[in-house]
Parts: structure tokens; C-alpha cells; sequence
């Protein structure tokens, strides 16, 4: 789907890894190295984002903050960096991680394969909320080791870490009644409801 939508699968990749390590400046031949992509394709696809505005370029030698020896081994190669007051560079994000998980039917099959879930909610970064505390609430009878395990498979799909919360539903129906602010916080905003058995949707 991703492929079909932003043109390629090197794009795909490489739009992950910049949205998703904003603060992070990488060279051609590590892009290609780190992706498993060709040098050429991966210089194609950098210049293409490049000239569509979601990246940078800069030089070491351009940087009076890097280290000096970094300077003398670079100082000739360009590097990119993400521009993360591009104009969709939060909305991207957002539909790359919301994508990842909703079109990857294994995620949502993991979990059940590990417990009972009774919600399975995806907040913060899945829908482009930077004051949320957590990207993913999970309600049911779930051992947490197992559950951190399914997440770091999607953690790694998607190059950065996920905060999650696990609740019993006996956690989640007291804090609910006592409106906990918490829970409210993810309950009432912005959010995309994966797996609903408490009636949350209703």
C-alpha cells in the first residue's frame, strides 16, 4: 500500500528513516548501507525528497559543531537531514506509523496470539499527537514480556521506540469510572481504535 502510494520501496524506507529520526544526519552510502539499498538508488530517492522539500543538505565542514575529525574525513560528503518544519512533516509521520500497523494484520494477530486483548487503541504518533502520553494502550489479560515482544517487532518496522500502556480490565473500567485523566486523555482525543470489545466505539 505504502509502495503503491509514495512511488517505491526505497522511498518507503527512506521516508521512515528520516520522519522517524528527525535529529539524526545521514550520508548516501550509509542510507544505502543501512536500507540494503544501491548507492544509486538511494542517491536518487535522497535528491527526490530533497527537491520536495522534506530534506536538507549540509556538509560537516559547514557544521562548527562537529567534531574535527569527522570534518577532515567528510568534509567533502554531503549529508541529509530531515526538515522538520516541512510543512506535511508531521502528517507523514503520522501516516507511515498509522499505516504500518493497520496494513500489518500480523501486529494485530500477535496480540491476540499472546493474551485476550479486550482494546487495542493507537494514540500519539499513530495520529500526530506530540502531547500524547503514550502511542498505544492495550486492555486485557496480556503477560507484559509478551506483549513488549510484539512491540519491538513493530518498533523495528518502524525505526523508533513506542510508549505503550498494558491494563487489566478491571484497572481499566475503575479508571474509566473515575475518569482518570490518563485514560480520558486518550479516550476522548484524536485516536484509532484497532480491537474493541468493551463498547469504547459505541
Amino acid at each position: 500500500m505504502l509502495t503503491g502510494l509514495f512511488g517505491s520501496r526505497a522511498r518507503v524506507k527512506i521516508l521512515k528513516l528520516f520522519l522517524f529520526h528527525p535529529d539524526q544526519r545521514y550520508y548516501i552510502r550509509q542510507v544505502a548501507r543501512d536500507l540494503d539499498l544501491q548507492v544509486n538508488s538511494a542517491r536518487r530517492e535522497l535528491e527526490n525528497l530533497k527537491e520536495f522539500g522534506l530534506l536538507l543538505t549540509g556538509k560537516e565542514e559547514d557544521d562548527p559543531s562537529a567534531p574535527q575529525k569527522n570534518k577532515k574525513k567528510n568534509q567533502q560528503e554531503k549529508y541529509y537531514r530531515a526538515k522538520k518544519d516541512f510543512v506535511l512533516f508531521q502528517e507523514l509521520r503520522a501516516l507511515l506509523a498509522k499505516a504500518q500497523v493497520l496494513y500489518k494484520k500480523d501486529f494485530i494477530e500477535n496480540i491476540q496470539k499472546v493474551g485476550s486483548p479486550k482494546l487495542v487503541v493507537l494514540s500519539g504518533l499513530f495520529v500526530n499527537n506530540n502531547k500524547s502520553e503514550v502511542d498505544l494502550l492495550v486492555v486485557g489479560k496480556i503477560e507484559r514480556k509478551k506483549l513488549k515482544k510484539v512491540i519491538e517487532k513493530l518498533e523495528k518496522d518502524l525505526g523508533r521506540e513506542l510508549n505503550f500502556t498494558l491494563m487489566s480490565y478491571s484497572e481499566f473500567k475503575y479508571r474509566r469510572d473515575i475518569t482518570d485523566i490518563f485514560l480520558f486523555n486518550i479516550l476522548e482525543h484524536e485516536k484509532i481504535v484497532v480491537i474493541d470489545k468493551i463498547g469504547v466505539t459505541e
